[in-house]
């Protein structure tokens, strides 16, 4: 039995403290500065330790390039690695599966207007990198869902990917039950030799360093039940282990097994409770075995493996979730103590990770992020740590915001949790911005967050609230945002409301300016902000803002079955549509969507518009040319007109005098 190494279950243990800078002189960054697009966004070492190939963006309107360094030249300013650019399209991302070869993911705008709910205008590319010969080869479309499963540690230019087979499904089905077919690729040849074809029963699946396939997921249509299945190396039949109705609200993981004893798996699961925890699982017994971590504060989110891919795929590396920041309990004591060391040697570490590390185990990457430090990735080669580069490089650690992670009840006495970060300038009582998370059943963890950094940079405070319906504070949580009622704009609006009225009885903020400011649902519940009676806000931001639930509902209605069903319906049908509620805005309302938006499409922000037209009220419009919904089609000259955009209006429009 595997057990994390420190210890085995997590006390009731609440973080709440505000941390308010020492006053010094900081400097408020152009705004230009922030639009800048993350300049590095990946560094990964070879599995023989001798290259490392970084993802950067080499000026503020450029694609994304690679640069390949032999290991010892990295920081050398006379060093000159391979570079390679993908224009017309764009990379991605990278990851190792040889010591000559990268697997890229790419994209490239297609069409300039979307085709429909989440159809947007890129289409994507999965290819291959041969550093040795300088050669990219295109192993199809990214659309249709070819991922690399595996990259077969001990089988020399070869790897496993799967490919979508949603021709098949017709079925109203989750995502992670979809069938997808599992294929052996050469690297050396291209050639692809089929392993097994996925169906709606027994259709995604999962396979151990070896390659062999060992987790199996399915869905039986007849009797409305997801479906586990495992086998073991040499067997070829599949034995069911588990069963979970479509319309329980439970929740069940499996994130590995026991390399002693293949009938142990350790799973994710409330198993009953309303936190998630890690238990073991006993195949041949069909049952729950022992508890090896569960916390009474938050859930467990997961398991990350082993930081050396190469030589312990299947190991387990440690037990994480997230507070404050995302801490881990770790299985082996090896692993830890490398942690511990980075952490020791890193500035502003916070959550910090290994990414990548060669088969011997000494050459290393590791990144870092956190409220004073925008993301950097290291090398650790030869006993020597090394900076690489920084997503934000113009952005200097003593000039940003420390957030603190805090509490507060709720006006019915729920404990809400949330994160606040402080100017570094200026003695509260600051000008607040409630910035809620889109979603919102999601889970959110606020390390670095360039919004808030902005605004903080620009002498506001900001308070991000996890509100009710938020993931990772157990079942009860969740469901209370929709099981009795479709609490948006309701008490999910009330948490919101009721951090920023708690950081002004505790002299944090100014009442009389106060914002909010949100991006897709965080858009909704600004425009629901805007039209509440018992105003506390001075004006709000609403970006890409879900305005009419019912049509937002009816993209996707069809898909809908189960528990998902019961979620969504009750949510989005006894919420409150901020279309309806046009004519009661009561105070000045910024609105900023991008016109290919695919998941929320632009339909809502003009029909909106219309409303407020229609009802003469004043209101500001910014349409983002190009933008879609997601970040990382925020480009530099999308971000700077947010900006510029959003701090005039809170400085100019934003109540009497401004906020």
């Amino acid at each position: 039995m595997i057990k994390p190494y420190k210890i085995l279950y997590g006390l009731l243990v609440t973080v709440s403290f505000l941390i308010l800078p020492a006053l010094a002189s900081a400097k408020v960054y152009p705004l230009d500065y922030w639009a800048l697009r993350d300049v590095m966004t990946a560094a990964e070492v070879s599995p023989d330790g001798k290259h490392l190939a970084i993802l950067k963006i080499p000026n503020k309107t450029g694609n994304a390039i690679i640069e390949v360094y032999k290991t010892e030249e990295v920081g050398d300013p006379n060093a000159k690695p391979f570079t390679v650019d993908a224009d017309p399209m764009e990379f991605r991302g990278i990851y190792w599966v040889t010591n000559e070869h990268i697997v890229v993911t790419l994209r490239q705008k297609v069409r300039d207007r979307i085709e429909g709910f989440n159809q947007g205008v890129y289409a994507g590319k999965l290819a291959l990198l041969n550093i040795t010969k300088k050669k990219i080869t295109d192993f199809g479309s990214e659309d249709e869902g070819m991922t690399v499963e595996n990259v077969l540690p001990n089988k020399e230019n070869s790897v496993i990917v799967s490919e979508g087979n949603y021709s098949a499904s017709k079925n109203k089905i989750a995502e992670p039950f979809r069938p997808r077919s599992y294929w052996e690729l050469n690297l050396k040849r291209g050639s692809k030799k089929l392993i097994i074809r996925g169906k709606i029963s027994l259709g995604q699946m999962e396979f151990d360093g070896e390659g062999n396939p060992w987790l199996a997921r399915g869905f039986d249509v007849k009797k409305g039940d997801f479906v586990w299945y495992t086998r073991k190396p040499g067997e070829k039949d599949w034995r069911e282990f588990h069963r979970l109705s479509e319309d329980s609200f439970e929740e069940f993981s499996v994130w590995g097994f026991d390399e002693a004893d293949r009938n142990i798996l350790f799973v994710v699961a409330t198993n009953g409770n309303d936190k998630r925890g890690m238990w073991e699982y006993n195949v041949a017994t069909k049952s729950f075995g022992e508890l090896i971590y569960r916390r009474n504060d938050v859930d467990i989110l997961g398991m990350i493996g082993h930081s050396n891919i190469w030589t312990n795929y299947d190991s387990p590396g440690a037990v994480y979730y997230e507070t404050d920041k995302r801490h881990y309990e770790f299985f082996d004591g090896q692993e830890e103590a490398n942690h511990n060391l980075f952490a020791s040697k890193v500035p502003n570490a916070h959550n910090l990770r290994i990414t990548s590390r060669s088969k011997a185990g000494d050459t290393l990457t590791v990144y870092n992020s956190g409220p004073r430090d925008p993301g950097t990735y290291y090398l650790y080669d030869k006993g020597k740590v090394k900076s690489v580069g920084s997503r934000q490089p113009l952005i200097e650690s003593q000039h940003l915001s420390d957030v603190s992670y805090i509490s507060y009840p709720s006006r019915d006495g729920k404990k809400i949790h949330a994160y606040v970060t402080t100017p570094s300038q200026g003695s509260p009582p600051y000008p607040l911005i409630v910035l809620p998370h889109g979603g919102p059943f999601v889970q959110e963890m606020v390390g670095y967050d360039e919004w808030g950094q902005v605004l903080a940079n620009n002498g506001y405070m900001v308070i991000q609230p996890q509100y009710r319906g938020s993931r990772g504070y157990g079942l009860d949580f969740y469901m209370s945002s929709f099981i009795e009622r479709g609490e948006g704009g309701y008490k999910m609006q009330d948490d919101k409301d009721d951090g920023a009225l708690y950081l002004v009885s505790q002299g944090l903020a100014d009442k009389d300016r106060l914002a909010m400011f949100g991006w897709s649902y965080g858009g909704y519940s600004a425009l629901v902000a805007a039209a509440r009676e018992d105003q506390i806000y001075q004006c709000a931001i609403a970006g890409a803002a879900v305005a009419d639930m019912t049509q937002q509902v009816n993209y996707y209605r069809d898909l809908l079955r189960g528990a998902q069903e019961i979620q969504q319906m009750r949510y989005r049908k006894d919420s409150i549509s901020p279309i309806n509620e046009a004519d009661k805005v009561n105070i000045p309302l910024l609105i900023v969507h991008g016109d290919v938006d695919q998941r929320v499409p632009p339909l809502h922000a003009k029909k909106y518009v219309k409303a407020l037209n229609k009802n003469n009220i004043p209101h500001k419009m910014l349409w983002l040319k190009g933008a879609d919904h997601f970040y990382n089609t925020l480009f530099y000259d999308h971000q700077k007109d947010l900006y510029e955009n959003m701090i005039s209006f809170l400085k100019n429009d934003c109540g009497p005098g401004g906020l």
